[in-house]
């Protein structure tokens, strides 16, 4: 994410880069919940375009629809909906945001979509006809794909704790122990590929999570992501938030009561995608009131031969 560049109140989870400076719904004191939750990821290495055998989309300034080039908010590059591997689509290239779309409590959320609720107070943004924030489909699938010869692979564990006194569980990199020295979400700093140039740390990598929650009709559950660069999370496969583009912190919000189709009492998946892609800053913050769970173990690739 560039130095340049930088939601509905209901239960909340909340993935965020950056600072956060919005509170979180919180509906009881969480005194029969656990302390902390783990989940854990995979994380994806890359090397930028300016080195041999980097990837196109990583260290790249997205253009406009003037073909300038233009840090910032991105929107349609994801399909709505996950394939049948559980992983992101390419759908365009993507398209800049130039007025966010709000709801009424003036928390930003995603463009409205036909499966989704429009509720009182929802305001309309904009955004440009083109753009180009990613390459193509090619390059996009390989994203979050262990792939020989263009990425390395680990897992990665993060820990969300509790607020004392809520049911709002918090991951940020400002205040985790094996972040918070490292000046942002950096978490494979001389592993795998290696450092980037000069910098003393790793940027250019993807993060993956798979979880599933149960959903509570009672409970006001919402999500919010806060940081950069690109940001999807799909909950029973359908995408609820979109931060395509490489940024500075930004966030959004999806209050599930939006999403007509979930049931009481059941179970769904929630998937995370995640990509740093720019220097100079990478920023991670989750806050969530829902009891998310791993609902599988990472395969890693590690070091090709």
């Amino acid at each position: 994410m560039p130095l340049s560049q930088r939601t509905i109140p209901i239960a909340l989870l909340i993935f965020a880069v950056g600072g956060t400076n919005a509170a979180i719904a919180q509906s009881d004191d969480g005194d029969d919940l656990p302390d902390a939750v783990t989940l854990t990821g995979t994380v994806r290495d890359f090397l930028g375009r300016d080195q041999q055998g980097g990837h196109d989309d990583f260290q790249w300034q997205p253009k406009k629809a003037n073909g300038y080039g233009a840090y910032g908010h991105y929107i349609d590059v994801c399909a709505d909906e996950l394939d049948e591997d559980g992983k992101p689509v390419f759908n365009s290239q993507g398209r800049r945001v130039t007025r966010q779309w709000k709801d009424g409590n003036g928390n930003e959320i995603m463009r409205p979509r036909s499966y989704m609720l429009g509720m009182d107070g929802d305001s309309l943004g904009a955004a440009e006809s083109s753009g180009l924030a990613v390459h193509d489909a090619e390059g996009f699938a390989q994203w979050f794909r262990d792939v020989p010869g263009v990425n390395l692979s680990s897992s990665l564990p993060i820990t969300l704790h509790r607020e004392p006194g809520t049911n709002k569980y918090v991951f940020d990199d400002k205040q985790d122990p094996m972040f918070s020295g490292l000046g942002g979400f950096f978490p494979i700093n001389n592993e795998l590929f290696g450092n980037y140039n000069n910098t003393g740390k790793n940027f250019h990598f993807t993060f993956e999570l798979a979880t599933e929650f149960v959903y509570d009709a009672d409970a006001e559950q919402e999500f919010r992501f806060i940081g950069d660069d690109d940001v999807w999370v799909f909950i029973d496969g359908r995408l609820v938030i979109d931060l395509g583009g490489v940024h500075g912190a930004m966030d959004q919000t999806i209050l599930l009561d939006r999403l007509s189709w979930l049931e009481d009492g059941e179970t769904y998946t929630l998937h995370f995608f995640f990509a740093e892609r720019h220097t100079t800053q990478s920023n991670f913050r989750v806050e969530t009131t829902l009891q998310l769970r791993d609902i599988r173990v990472p395969t890693v690739s590690g070091l090709y031969d």
